[in-house]
């Protein structure tokens, strides 16, 4: 499994990931808008948004449309074609705050776990446009992190993710600080790269490139990291951290 795409969607996730994660720590200390978004509701007219002949700006009440038919449609053409309009909408910097509080980033983020290639690459695209404001990065770091936590189970994927280029603020997510949440995933993700490498996985010993996920998990500041989360506060993540062998 895995190949070619999957090497490009692994490291589009985790490009857009790194620069979102010093502001994983806005998260951990609670300064959340607190806002639940606006009720999305059906339109008939919704499919009219996706046909590609629709250039204009969308507002507020015709992405609510297209929020909603992307969340309660099941047709991948439609799904597509709604992630490729939302994520031209998303390009623009009002945009980016309307979907937001319409609650759309965790419906667009839900498509990266399409089994279709073509679906999972729009998504990741949108996701992208979004995540050029700031406000909007911390709830993206959090969609992208359950992709690569997916992927990360899968051995053949192993030496794609770490291989991939990731910047060095990556390292920050196993800081004791971040959210619960976001810690729980980074730890899974260690521990299941690590079982992958402890089963032998790799047929042959890659090099992997200096700036790789492998140079960031297995340094040094890593290592530091996860073992003061070992006396972390939470129980939750001290055991996590105990089932790592390495640390």
């Amino acid at each position: 499994m895995g190949g070619a795409r999957d090497v490009g969607w692994v490291a589009a996730g985790l490009v857009l990931g790194a620069g979102a994660c010093y502001y994983i720590y806005k998260l951990a200390r609670g300064r959340r808008r607190g806002a639940r978004g606006l009720r999305l509701r059906p339109s008939r007219s919704a499919e009219d948004l996706t046909n590609g002949s629709y250039d204009d700006v969308l507002n507020v009440d015709q992405l609510q449309k297209l929020l909603y038919l992307l969340e309660s449609t099941d047709d991948p053409v439609i799904i597509e074609r709604a992630l490729v309009t939302l994520g031209n909408n998303a390009a623009f910097s009002a945009n980016q705050v309307i979907i937001r509080e319409l609650g759309g980033i965790p419906i667009i983020g839900s498509k990266i776990n399409n089994p279709n290639h073509s679906i999972k690459e729009k998504a990741l695209n949108a996701l992208n446009n979004l995540s050029v404001n700031v406000e909007n990065q911390v709830k993206i770091k959090v969609q992208v992190l359950k992709l690569l936590v997916n992927l990360s189970e899968n051995p053949a994927m192993t030496e794609v993710l770490l291989g991939a280029q990731v910047d060095s603020s990556f390292v920050s997510l196993y800081d004791g600080h971040v959210a619960k949440e976001i810690l729980l995933r980074v730890l899974t993700l260690s521990q299941n790269i690590n079982n992958c490498l402890e089963k032998g996985s790799l047929a042959v010993q890659p090099t992997f490139p200096k700036g790789s996920l492998f140079f960031l998990l297995y340094g040094e500041e890593c290592a530091q990291k996860m073992r003061a989360l070992a006396k972390h506060h939470d129980a939750d993540v001290k055991e996590k951290v105990t089932v790592i062998p390495r640390f």
